[in-house]
């Protein structure tokens, strides 16, 4: 029903439109997917100020209306990750990450655990608290909320839970020496890399190795491509 709602939401991206206009693509906490139109944005004195940006954590007041696109009356900065904002490589691994979140949960539902989530990664990108393997494990994790984690305890073919030495993206996980057809060589480090990340807070990451991360990333891209048909930007 059209009408005016309240919700907060992280800004995954922002277009320029007309002469004054922004469309947002944002996540919220408890209605998942939003696109919103911010009229007269742009202009110097609008209200909404620079908050409108991608990154920015907001409390918004939204009026949804007969189109696609809701709204935006109201914004008011909950995060803004100031910090981040002044740090290169921390502001491109936010866009992945906010890249990730748009391309892999396009629902209109609440999803609690991708929007806390994301939000957990703003903040240790923000306080510079990212380690080697944090990138990747935010992936693992944004796998599983979205339901597409990858099997890790057992072969996903035969359910063999020893000599797992492969991944399959097709069969959606690690495989035995005897279900290895069209899989890639996984190592013992990337497997134990990969349960550690589910398994831990995202800021008590593991660390791992420069060919750990790769076949983890690499195992969490081909199971999102065959289960999930998207192909996430690369990491590094």
């Amino acid at each position: 029903m059209p009408g005016s709602f309240k919700t907060e939401a992280v800004v995954l991206r922002s277009i320029r439109f007309g002469e004054a206009d922004r469309i947002l693509h944002l996540y919220s906490a408890d209605r998942g997917r939003v696109g919103a139109i911010a009229k007269g944005s742009r202009r110097p004195r609008s209200r909404f100020g620079g908050r409108l940006e991608p990154f920015f954590r907001l409390s918004l007041v939204l009026h949804e209306g007969r189109g696609d696109l809701a709204t935006v009356t109201s914004a008011a900065t909950v995060d803004g990750y100031g910090a981040l904002r002044g740090n290169g490589p921390a502001i491109s691994a936010a866009a992945r990450a906010c890249d990730a979140v748009l391309r892999l949960l396009d629902a209109a539902e609440p999803n609690p655990a991708a929007y806390n989530l994301l939000c957990r990664y703003l903040s240790i990108l923000d306080a510079g608290g990212e380690g080697p393997g944090t990138a990747v494990a935010f992936r693992l994790k944004l796998a599983l909320a979205a339901g597409f984690a990858p099997e890790l305890g057992s072969c996903a073919r035969c359910g063999e839970a020893d000599h797992l030495t492969g991944f399959s993206g097709a069969a959606g996980g690690v495989v035995c020496t005897s279900c290895e057809r069209g899989s890639f060589a996984l190592s013992a480090d990337a497997h134990e890399f990969m349960v550690g990340a589910l398994a831990r807070p995202l800021a008590e990451a593991p660390a791992g190795s420069e060919p750990t991360l790769r076949q983890a990333e690499r195992a969490v891209g081909e199971t999102l491509e065959h289960h999930a048909h998207v192909r996430l930007r690369a990491v590094a």
